[in-house]
């Protein structure tokens, strides 16, 4: 068997903004090359409905406005960036060890995820150990590396940074949140940031969920060092927010969804300011 090619190199967008914030976008990667593809089972559109759709899309502005940001090209079923690499499922990884119960890699979603869509499984046989070191060289590495540096050096400047993971949620039941921060539940960022996000969100009409249903991956667990300064919050929004109706392309929403992320972003610098301030007086 043929060793694979690298998967796409994330995007690294170095800051030009004098703030302390940076932008993860670990899920929208839509970058599917052709031997990908052919090994999922349903092909490239398959392995691409398991992405956090038009993420990336939705902190454009705030890219252009000069914020730094990891964006990932390669597809989040090829490798998912908020799984540590030694969670694997072991249908795809024979030899690996049984997932905890109730884990996401006990339920297929694994560092590369298992299942597509309807519960099918995605890939057509299991995964080389080669081809995963290839997987994970090409892009995990390459992506904790450049938030690790990134927010390092945001940190020196500022003398403390904060990470914003962006994500996007399926459809949310009627009367459930339609936004959800995440903080690890209270291990990867200070509450007054938590707070501040979450008064953002209800300044746009619409109330947070806070930890629940999602928490935190990986990457805010990783990055968020409070104690040393640095705090990271994810950031889930529910597609029906900014996608079409079938959820499949950008919907009339899209404008009002990316004003909902600048309105967060814009609160939790303003809440380091203050918190600034204070200490200065």
């Amino acid at each position: 068997m043929l060793p694979e090619p690298p998967l796409p190199a994330p995007l690294v967008i170095a800051p030009r903004r004098d703030s302390p914030l940076v932008l993860s976008v670990p899920h929208s990667g839509r970058d599917c090359p052709d031997w990908l593809a052919r090994l999922a089972d349903g092909g490239r559109a398959a392995v691409l409905a398991l992405a956090d759709p038009y993420v990336d899309r939705l902190v454009a502005g705030l890219v252009e406005a000069g914020h730094g940001a990891v964006v990932a090209r390669a597809p989040r079923a090829a490798l998912d960036l908020n799984r540590a690499p030694g969670e694997r499922v072991p249908a795809l990884h024979p030899g690996a060890p049984p997932p905890p119960p109730g884990s996401k890699a006990a339920n297929g979603l694994g560092i590369v995820i298992a299942r597509g869509p309807g519960g099918r499984a995605l890939w057509r046989a299991p995964l080389a150990p080669e081809a995963l070191e290839q997987r994970l060289a090409s892009g995990w590495t390459p992506y904790y590396a450049a938030l690790g540096a990134m927010l390092a050096q945001v940190r020196a400047r500022h003398g403390i940074a904060v990470l914003l993971d962006c994500h996007s949620m399926p459809p949310r039941q009627r009367g459930l949140q339609r936004v959800v921060l995440g903080d690890r539940d209270g291990t990867s960022a200070a509450p007054f940031l938590v707070d501040a996000a979450r008064r953002a969100v209800a300044g746009a009409g619409l109330e947070a969920g806070i930890n629940h249903p999602y928490a935190g991956g990986e990457i805010a667990r990783r990055h968020g060092r409070p104690a040393h300064g640095i705090h990271a919050l994810q950031l889930e929004v529910d597609r029906s927010l900014y996608l079409d109706r079938a959820l499949r392309r950008p919907g009339p929403g899209m404008a009002r969804a990316r004003r909902l992320i600048e309105r967060v972003v814009a609160a939790l610098e303003g809440a380091l300011r203050e918190r600034a301030a204070r200490a200065a007086e």
